[in-house]
C-alpha cells in the first residue's frame, strides 16, 4: 500500500510547488498590457496583411496606440475602421480617399504582340528574365499571374492574357505591386473613372508596332481636358486625380483607346460582351 501511497504524496506535493512557483513566476514577470492596444486591435479587420507597414494588426495597433503610426494606415479596413480608431482615441479620423490597385496595361492577346510564345513557369518574375518576357511592348502585362497569387482577397483575374483588378474587391493592401517585375500596378482613386492604361515611354511609332490600345503620345487628351489634370512627360500621359472631375473627354479624345474607364471586372466584360454584340449587329445588316 504504501508503495503506491509515497509515489502518490510526492507528486502531488511537488506539483503543488511548482504550481505555487508559476504563479509567483507571472506576477513577477508580468507584461503589463496596455488596454488602448486591445481595444484597437479588436477594431481591427485581423487580416495581418502587412499593408500598413507594420507587422500584423496587434503590430499596428500598438503604433497607433503609441502615437508612432496614422489612424488611416489600415487599407483594408478603410473609413469605417479609422473612425472606430479614432472614437477610441478621442480624435477625429478625417476624411479618407479609398484607393484601390490598377494594372496600368490593357494589353491582351488580341491587342499586343508577342516576342515568343513563353512556355515556361507561370510566373511573371521568370517570363520576365527571358530577354524581358514575351510581350513585344517591354512594358506589358505578362500575364503569368504572380499578382493573382499574391491577392489574398480574390480581387485579381487574368483574363486573355492580361490581369485585371476588380477594384470593388480591392482592398489597397498593395501586395500585388511589388510582385510585378514590370512595375505597371499602382493605386489610384476608387472613385476616378477614367485611367491612362499604358505605361509605355517609347515613342508613338514603337508602341502602334507593338501594341494597339498603348498610349502613342498624341496629347490629344492633354488638349482636351478642361481642367488641365492630364500632363505629358517622356511620351507618356499621366492624369492628376487632384484635378479630374471624371468629365470623360480625354477618353473620347484617344484615338487607341488607352483611357480607360476603372471599372470591376464584370463590368468590363459586360462592355467587351455589348461591343461583340454591337460588331456582329452591324455585320449581319
Amino acid at each position: 500500500m504504501n508503495t503506491i501511497l509515497y509515489p502518490v504524496l510526492i507528486l502531488g506535493g511537488l506539483g503543488a510547488v511548482f504550481a505555487i512557483l508559476l504563479s509567483v513566476a507571472s506576477n513577477v514577470f508580468a507584461v503589463e498590457v496596455d488596454p488602448l492596444i486591445d481595444a484597437i486591435d479588436n477594431v481591427l479587420p485581423g487580416a495581418n496583411c502587412g499593408a500598413c507597414g507594420y507587422p500584423g494588426c496587434a503590430g499596428y495597433a500598438k503604433a497607433v496606440a503609441n502615437g508612432e503610426a496614422s489612424l488611416t494606415a489600415c487599407s483594408v479596413g478603410g473609413e469605417p475602421v479609422a473612425t472606430k480608431i479614432g472614437d477610441i482615441l478621442g480624435t477625429d479620423a478625417g476624411d479618407i480617399e479609398r484607393e484601390v490597385a490598377v494594372v496600368l496595361c490593357q494589353g491582351d492577346c488580341e491587342t499586343a504582340k508577342e516576342k515568343f510564345i513563353y512556355d515556361g513557369i507561370a510566373d511573371c518574375r521568370s517570363a520576365a528574365s527571358i530577354q524581358g518576357g514575351s510581350k513585344a511592348c517591354s512594358f506589358g502585362c505578362l500575364g503569368c499571374g504572380t499578382c493573382v497569387d499574391a491577392c489574398d482577397f480574390d480581387a485579381i483575374e487574368i483574363v486573355n492574357g492580361v490581369a485585371i483588378i476588380d477594384k470593388d474587391k480591392c482592398v489597397a493592401c498593395g501586395k500585388c505591386i511589388p510582385a510585378c517585375p514590370k512595375d505597371i500596378i499602382e493605386f489610384v482613386p476608387y472613385d476616378k473613372e477614367y485611367i491612362v492604361k499604358c505605361m509605355s515611354t517609347e515613342a508613338g511609332k514603337d508602341v502602334r508596332q507593338s501594341c494597339s490600345v498603348g498610349c502613342i503620345g498624341c496629347q490629344l487628351c492633354v488638349k482636351a481636358c478642361p481642367k488641365d489634370a492630364i500632363t505629358f512627360d517622356n511620351f507618356l500621359a499621366k492624369i492628376d486625380y487632384d484635378k479630374c472631375i471624371n468629365c470623360s473627354i480625354c477618353a473620347g479624345k484617344c484615338p487607341t483607346k488607352a483611357i480607360f474607364p476603372g471599372m470591376t471586372k464584370k463590368e468590363q466584360m459586360e462592355m467587351e460582351k455589348a461591343k461583340e454584340l454591337e460588331e456582329e449587329k452591324i455585320e449581319t445588316e
